[in-house]
């Protein structure tokens, strides 16, 4: 590897430190006060690891640059800071494909530095050359290739700034590797020249006054609010919202602890399998208050049968959102904190909502989720149950994704924000445990559970080795059905009970696994196992390990069938 001396034509007149653009990077990494960089080391990128051997940040070295990925989304998460990540060329950069994408669609901030063959090769088929701006283009929020060392201070400064202002979400660096070899003049000064680039964070507020009309008018209101309530940091301001104009809360499934599940105006998750009471809101509403949610088709049910009596109000930093799935009568752009603020600044009045507050709540007490409990037999709800007991609500937890995603999202009720880790939009099995590591990364002075599936544990359970090595106490336990259950269960109700490829022969003893990498593992098979087990692993001071084998035919209810409407819920009732 060649070491260009020569500093960059267009930085020679500066009076600047004179480094290597691996200086620069690490140096520019620190002035934006990067914590922890999760990566994977490789030969486009060796320069800039040996600026990071004695570079003053801590690195994680992952098992595999997907888990990488996910725990920089696991960090951004609990964190509301930008998750970094660097890997090298080639497989090195499109191994973190899935979670750039995965990152995309759930707005996390991200700041993703791939390596690259040297300019002069870019597009002959080099040694791992792969062209990660293109593959990228449509999965991030903005990405650069660096062609000049001179330009490495304001594109890292830059690439930041997009990550973490208007819409939240990833943005990529791509770094040949002669420019992060070649000298130049290092400018800590650097700006960020974006002029085209200004995200409208104050809504307007004839607007803000129309949703307010509109609440005045509205008999039957609902608010949903999702995730950009959590990215502004707005849960107080929501509750103090809704309990101003006596609106009913419904959460996105990646809004959940946004408002306090034990409070009486929250009606819990909408959507595929949410709550009874929540879809009826959404279905009969004749007023939609959207915050911080995008109207995934999960949450949407068959959009020919979605509020179609509402007037719906969205309320969105990112305008391409708005009118996008759902037809919006008033539009607000703008940061949902900033929204709140003028909401309340603006004096919020209820309608003459009563009586529909008062038949949401009977369908709320009247509906509740609802299993046939055993004492022989595991039911993954009761396992969720003993979770949230154990812990007393207080836990982060983070899901992989499935059966037992869901059931987490049901039977653990969130009071507080910042507590839950999922993937929503992508549905991406082998998040959870590389995710529960940058969670546990990000919060150390948090309970960090990872509820998984034994399907998508097994896609990334490598990053076990994590736990050790870092001494990190995160509590992995296993909704061990044997099975892939999610595509078990539409296999029984879609395809004629067909179960093609979803029962997973020869499962690892993962007790076993556990030990392997110096974890803890129990097991358990029953309640009382169950309970005696997770009450021993959550006291335990490090990493532990459970596997719980429960009912392997137990389904997710209720369920708005795939093509159905929210008011077409099946199993809402035992």
């Amino acid at each position: 590897m060649g070491v260009d001396l020569k500093p960059s034509a267009k930085a020679c007149t500066s009076v600047k430190p004179l480094m290597n653009g691996s200086r620069m990077l690490v140096e520019a990494l620190k002035r934006e006060g990067v914590e922890v960089i999760f990566g994977y080391p490789g030969g486009a990128v060796l320069t800039i690891y040996d600026a990071l051997y004695d570079g003053g940040i801590p690195h994680i070295l992952a098992r595999h640059e997907q888990g990488c990925i996910h725990a920089a989304e696991g960090y951004a998460r609990v964190t509301g800071k930008p998750g970094v990540v660097i890997a090298t060329s080639g497989p090195g950069a499109t191994n973190l494909v899935t979670g750039i994408a995965d990152a995309m669609l759930d707005s996390l901030p991200l700041v993703v530095f791939t390596g690259q063959v040297a300019t002069q090769v870019i597009g002959s088929d080099a040694f791992q050359e792969a062209s990660i701006i293109g593959i990228t283009m449509p999965i991030t929020k903005h990405n650069y290739q660096v062609r000049d060392v001179s330009e490495l201070p304001r594109i890292i400064r830059e690439a930041f700034h997009i990550a973490t202002t208007g819409r939240p979400g990833p943005v990529l660096v791509d770094i040949p590797k002669d420019v992060s070899n070649a000298m130049g003049w290092f400018d800590d000064q650097a700006e960020v020249r974006l002029p085209g680039y200004q995200p409208t964070v104050i809504p307007h507020r004839m607007q803000i006054r129309k949703v307010l009309d509109a609440i005045r008018a509205a008999r039957k209101p609902v608010l949903l609010a999702g995730a950009g309530v959590l990215h502004a940091r707005a849960q107080d301001l929501l509750r103090e919202f809704a309990e101003r104009a006596q609106l009913p809360v419904v959460n996105t499934l990646l809004g959940l602890g946004s408002f306090p599940a034990s409070h009486p105006l929250f009606l819990g998750m909408g959507g595929m399998h949410g709550s009874y009471a929540a879809n009826k809101a959404l279905y009969e509403a004749d007023l939609l208050i959207n915050i911080g949610a995008r109207f995934d088709d999960r949450l949407t049910g068959n959009l020919e049968h979605f509020a179609k009596s509402a007037t719906v109000a969205h309320i969105d930093i990112d305008p391409a959102e708005i009118g996008k799935n759902v037809p919006t009568d008033i539009p607000v752009v703008g940061d949902a904190g900033e929204a709140l603020k003028m909401l309340l600044e603006e004096g919020p009045e209820p309608g003459d909502a009563a009586e529909w507050l008062a038949e949401l709540g009977e369908a709320k007490r009247q509906r509740p989720f609802w299993y046939h409990d055993s004492d022989q037999e595991l039911k993954p709800q009761r396992l969720i149950q003993m979770i949230h007991e154990i812990t007393r609500g207080g836990a982060i937890v983070v899901t992989d994704v499935g059966q037992h995603q869901m059931w987490a999202a049901q039977y653990y009720p969130l009071e507080q924000p910042h507590r839950w880790v999922t993937s929503g939009g992508l549905g991406t099995m082998g998040f959870g445990l590389p995710a529960a590591i940058g969670a546990q990364l990000g919060r150390p002075d948090a309970l960090v559970v990872a509820v998984l599936g034994d399907g998508g544990f097994q896609m990334t359970m490598q990053e076990l080795a994590l736990l050790k090595e870092y001494n990190l106490p995160v509590k992995v336990i296993i909704v061990n059905n044997q099975a892939l259950g999610m595509v078990r269960q539409w296999q029984e109700l879609f395809y004629q009970g067909r179960y093609a490829h979803s029962i997973i022969p020869n499962l690892p003893d993962l007790v076993k696994l556990a030990e392997a990498y110096q974890i803890p593992g129990y097991r358990a098979k029953n309640p009382s196992e169950a309970s005696e087990v997770l009450r021993r692993a959550l006291a335990e001071p490090g990493p532990v390990l459970v596997d719980c084998w429960v009912t392997p035919g137990e389904n997710v209810y209720p369920m708005v069938p795939p093509g159905k409407g929210l008011h077409e819920m099946v199993g809402v009732t035992p």
